[in-house]
């Protein structure tokens, strides 16, 4: 390995960064006001999803010590399941990321409109500023996943502190009678329950982020599954503590109608530069994960083209070893996305989409939990034998029901949607086992016959 590649590696906290950086990005800043029309029992809600989504983590952080393989979900799936599933689910994941950093950049536009109000009246500029944001993010990631690191580090400490002088000052400002409100849904505890989990879970979308990138990390088999889980703790106390701060100094009727319930909880606890903190730390924060989800926008299409499952194309690196293809390809497909919703009547298409990407970001989870369980019998080696081995096992079923819940609970018209995109990877697959053949038909024909 060249020294040059070598310095191109990602160390402990610039991959915890990754997979902290990932998950805490503009939903959090929104998320109070929509469970507190469930009441105080959401906070029971993000303890269960915590615990679920720690399950998730240690199946990801188990793979990637005995397995810590390019591509994350992808890799896993293809090694237990074989090229179908694990093309669905590079095809699904790709798209799930490159839709997802649209909405990002859109939610970073809305918090930048804060100081530049001209992005929320005029939609060309807003548009311009968001593809020239997306264009940005991508060039850092050009220059090298070391860069990209190093700006995912600053980026996740910075927007770090507004969220925790949120949750460690609004202690002082919690009025617990605003916490009695235990069930506010008008349904049953446990339907309120299930409810506000759905919710929560979106939080932690990004779990996984640590395992993607492997092949440019740093002793991979260590660092992969210490930065997984300590993101997820980092991520989990963060949002608990700064939920019950945000959900207690005011009324949670009043909380559910906020569309800035951080803001107006600054706002309460600090005054009118309150509101000025947050919108620093949300723009912060939705710069930070658009630029974790640029990282791995190129790493999974070089994963699958690797496996001769993606066009060639994808193969395409720098010197550094910078997947270029993957991240111009990705970044160009979210440019024209949001060049789409220019034309207002496309907004529902949009709508649409990002309830396609929402599930193409579930399945994996699954699919990977089950993953686990393949890759048991297959490589019985690997793995420690004894209470280990049982406890890896427990794991990893308890992961898979908690996964298969959580897509039952996204909703019917998003498990439909989802079940499209599944389905469309199909033809997809077909297309290119084609083109791979013709291939090699052609290399066959083009080889001089043997002489008599």
């Amino acid at each position: 390995m060249s020294k040059k590649m070598k310095q191109q590696k990602l160390g402990l906290w610039m991959l915890t960064a990754l997979v902290t950086g990932n998950m805490i990005g503009s939903g959090i800043f929104l998320l109070p006001a929509s469970l507190a029309a469930y009441g105080s029992i959401s906070l029971l809600s993000w303890i269960a999803t915590a615990v679920g989504a720690l399950l998730i983590a240690l199946v990801f952080a188990k793979l990637a010590n005995v397995m810590p393989l390019i591509g994350g979900p992808y890799a896993y799936c293809r090694e237990a399941f074989g090229d179908f599933i694990g093309f669905q689910m590079a095809y699904n994941y790709w798209i799930a990321l490159w839709v997802g950093n649209a909405a990002i950049v859109v939610a970073l536009t809305g918090y930048l409109s804060f100081f530049w109000p001209l992005l929320a009246k005029n939609a060309l500029w807003s548009c311009f500023v968001s593809i020239s944001l997306v264009w940005l993010m991508t060039f850092i990631n050009i220059l090298g996943v070391r860069h990209a690191g190093v700006f995912q580090l600053l980026t996740t400490i910075l927007k770090l502190i507004p969220l925790l002088l949120i949750a460690f000052v609004g202690i002082f400002y919690i009025h617990p009678h605003f916490l009695s409100a235990f069930n506010l849904s008008g349904k049953s505890n446990l339907s309120a329950f299930s409810g506000a989990a759905t919710l929560t879970l979106w939080s932690f979308i990004g779990l996984e982020s640590a395992s993607v990138p492997a092949g440019h990390v740093d002793n991979p088999t260590r660092t992969i599954p210490k930065a997984t889980i300590l993101g997820v703790i980092i991520a989990t106390v963060v949002y608990i503590l700064s939920s019950i701060a945000v959900m207690g100094v005011m009324p949670l009727t009043e909380l559910a109608h906020s569309n800035a319930p951080y803001a107006d909880a600054a706002n309460i606890m600090f005054g009118p530069m309150g509101s000025t903190l947050i919108a620093i730390g949300a723009v912060i924060s939705c710069l930070g994960a658009l630029n974790g989800w640029i990282l791995l926008q190129g790493q999974i299409p070089l994963a699958a083209a690797q496996d001769k499952l993606f066009p060639s194309i994808f193969l395409k690196k720098t010197e550094n070893g910078t997947p270029i293809v993957g991240l111009v390809i990705s970044s160009v497909l979210i440019s024209l996305l949001l060049l789409l919703t220019l034309n207002h009547s496309l907004v529902k298409q949009f709508t649409i989409i990002i309830l396609l990407a929402t599930l193409a970001s579930l399945i994996p989870y699954f699919l990977t939990t089950m993953s686990e369980l393949v890759i048991f019998f297959k490589y019985p080696g690997l793995f420690k034998k004894g209470r280990k081995l049982f406890g890896s096992v427990a794991i990893a079923i308890l992961a898979g029901i908690y996964s298969f819940w959580v897509i039952i609970g996204s909703g019917k018209e998003t498990v439909f949607y989802g079940t499209l995109l599944l389905l469309s990877s199909a033809p997809v697959y077909v297309w290119m086992k084609w083109r791979a053949s013709s291939k090699d038909v052609i290399n066959v024909t083009e080889q001089p016959l043997p002489l008599p």
